[in-house]
């Protein structure tokens, strides 16, 4: 019997999803949590096998990366799965850069979600089609490639931070975020701030 533990935000949610893994006969939740303090506390009393992992957790708490990373730190960690509505490259990277296994998004099929679960139990890894396509394009040769550091920029711009705002957010110059910003303008093809901002949300690089 593969066990599961449910983290996400939505009660709404986690009953659908219970409801519909505990149908089958070799999946069980064994519990749930809606942030990074009580996902620590139910892995460490169930020991899962896998932690089926939303990204977003609601104002003020731990985005799901960060509990990914808190949940692989631990002594015997679960393997986790992220299921999520994101599929933008700056999610994506970070899930799996905290050490989740897998990323799978909301509107999976049931069956291509139970077969990641078994996948993922297994230590394999389960990417859904369009989160693979995104890590391809990010991996082929002369493809653009964004920086983490960029990213946070853009996502900064998208909130309508000015220079002096984003240097204090980032704990650099504001010469250091114009050095960033000329970079992103040239990396998009874009000479305005609202220009990267846009091309960024196209090109799924941050969520709109």
């Amino acid at each position: 019997m593969i066990r599961i533990v449910l983290v996400d935000d939505h009660p709404v949610v986690r009953a659908g999803l219970r409801a519909l893994v505990d149908g089958q006969e070799d999946l069980s939740v064994v519990g749930e949590a809606d942030g990074l303090a009580r996902a620590r506390e139910v892995v460490g009393a169930d020991r899962p096998d896998v932690v089926l992992m939303d990204l977003s957790l609601g104002d003020g708490q731990a985005g799901g990366a960060e509990v990914t990373a808190a949940l692989r730190a631990l002594p015997e960690p679960p393997e986790v799965l992220v299921l999520t509505t994101y599929d933008t490259e700056s999610d994506i990277l970070r899930a799996l850069e905290a050490g989740a296994r897998g990323y799978l998004l909301k509107d999976a099929p049931p069956e291509e979600l139970f077969a990641g679960i078994r996948a993922t139990a297994r230590g394999e890894t389960v990417l859904a089609p369009s989160v693979a396509a995104t890590l391809v394009r990010r991996t082929t040769p002369g493809a653009v490639t964004i920086t983490e550091r960029e990213v946070e920029v853009l996502e900064l711009l998208s909130r309508g931070l000015g220079n002096k705002e984003m240097a204090r957010e980032l704990f650099v110059s504001e010469a250091t975020v114009k050095s960033h910003l000329s970079h992103i303008y040239t990396k998009l093809g874009v000479d305005t701030r609202a220009g990267a901002v846009a091309a960024a949300i196209e090109r799924r690089i941050i969520r709109a």
